[in-house]
């Protein structure tokens, strides 16, 4: 189990590398391929992102924050057993999702 432990970083880092990558090539490919008109038109705003930022920022730091709050009321409970600060950290992630969800209909519904 110790040597697994040692393992997972240097693997994350790859991992994680890797994706950086594949993200930026995918990115540049798709701005070329964009400007050379080579793609339709009409799936043309399906090569293009579409994550809102403020949205997406929105919504990421909700979930870190309802994460965030889960371990450190685990932290200040000891008593309670790890399986218990990890699903509510779980719970709460699950709970800032369903709020953005609603404030984002709200955003596009224009209320």
């Amino acid at each position: 189990m110790g040597n697994l432990v040692e393992a997972l970083p240097p693997v994350a880092i790859f991992v994680v590398g890797a994706y950086i990558v594949r993200m930026i090539l995918e990115y540049k490919t798709r701005n070329k391929l964009i400007e050379k008109g080579i793609v339709d038109e009409s799936i043309q705003h399906l090569f293009q992102n579409r994550n809102g930022g403020f949205l997406s920022s929105l919504k990421w730091g909700m979930v870190l924050v309802g994460v965030g709050i889960a371990f450190l009321l685990g932290q200040f409970f000891p008593d309670l057993e790890e399986g218990v600060t990890i699903s509510s950290a779980f719970i709460l992630a699950g709970v800032a999702l369903l709020i953005f969800y609603s404030i984002e209909g709200k955003m596009r519904r224009g209320a």
